[in-house]
């Protein structure tokens, strides 16, 4: 039985729904992102600060792994002691939007659940 474009068109848009999601897995991803977004330039310390509970480890391989994406650029600064300081490519700057809707409806989410 063959596809019909309605089928051929969800299959494509489930696949870059599973591509997106293969980008952003995990629980740290997006905070990390949402730091660096707000606030233009990070460096480790200050993405580490801004994001509870994430450890020097895995805020270390998951920035890794954003920079193979080509969402976030990384710069080594030449100052004593060196600085590394991360900013979002203009790739990583698509995502300022879904960035924008997630925090809104995060707020919309916790008024419905909590009343807060």
């Amino acid at each position: 039985m063959a596809c019909t474009n309605f089928e051929k068109e969800y299959k494509n848009e489930m696949r870059a729904v599973q591509d997106s999601m293969d980008v952003l897995n995990g629980k740290w991803k997006i905070a990390i992102i949402s730091s660096i977004c707000y606030y233009s330039k990070r460096r480790f310390s200050d993405i580490l600060d801004d994001i509870d509970g994430i450890s020097n480890k895995m805020l270390s391989k998951e920035l890794k792994e954003l920079e193979l994406n080509k969402l976030i650029k990384r710069t080594v600064l030449d100052t004593q002691p060196v600085t590394v300081q991360y900013e979002l490519t203009e790739h990583g700057y698509t995502l300022q939007t879904i960035i924008q809707n997630l925090t809104e409806w995060g707020i919309r989410h916790r008024k419905e659940i909590l009343g807060k």
